[in-house]
């Protein structure tokens, strides 16, 4: 049975406060940026605080059979990436943030058998555009394992695939996000 953790500024700071970050220095320094933004900040979880920012969830989806991770060349930011985004009224908990974003803009399937866990946070700033400021995206990074290998490209991720370690380099992916694919994995980030 799958237990609902109620999306609130409470079990959101439970949550980041059990999350050990071992050696990696950016998720520490990450995590201690979101336990103040949960702690000072008005609406934590609402797209449209932009100072100090708000709370995103990413999806750091293994592949069903092989150590590969789904990842998404981001429409607007030009990069590979990991799925995810904005909290939404509806989602029930921090993961289910993380998943409905992967779905949405992969079609991948999650694996219901799976139970999600934190793997990884990162605070990084996101460029302005139209009518939204510089901000910073409070970013929890959660594991989950795909129900089978089919994806598909979206508007919003128009380039993806099954990322394996000989990719990661020529992926330009980020520290964190290699940091959290290690501790998935139980290895060292290349």
């Amino acid at each position: 049975m799958d237990v609902i953790v109620q999306l609130t500024r409470k079990e959101t700071i439970r949550t980041v406060s059990a999350f050990d970050p071992g050696g990696d220095g950016l998720a520490a320094k990450s995590k201690d940026l979101i336990l103040l933004l949960l702690s000072h900040g008005s609406k934590p979880f609402s797209g449209r605080q932009f100072w100090p920012g708000h709370v995103t969830c990413t999806a750091l989806i293994i592949h069903p059979s092989q150590p590969r991770v789904l990842v998404i060349h981001h429409h607007r930011l030009g990069r590979w990436l990991l799925p995810g985004g904005h909290v939404e009224k509806q989602d029930s908990s921090l993961h289910a943030v993380a998943a409905r974003e992967a779905c949405e803009e992969t079609g991948v399937e999650i694996d219901s058998r799976f139970t999600p866990y934190l793997a990884g946070m990162d605070v990084h700033g996101i460029p302005p555009k139209q009518r939204e400021p510089y901000h910073l995206h409070h970013d929890l990074i959660w594991c989950f394992r795909a129900a089978n290998e089919r994806i598909a490209a979206t508007p919003e991720a128009p380039e993806l695939l099954w990322a394996g370690a000989d990719d990661w380099g020529r992926l330009d992916l980020t520290p964190s996000i290699r940091n959290s694919i290690a501790r998935v994995f139980g290895s060292v980030a290349r």
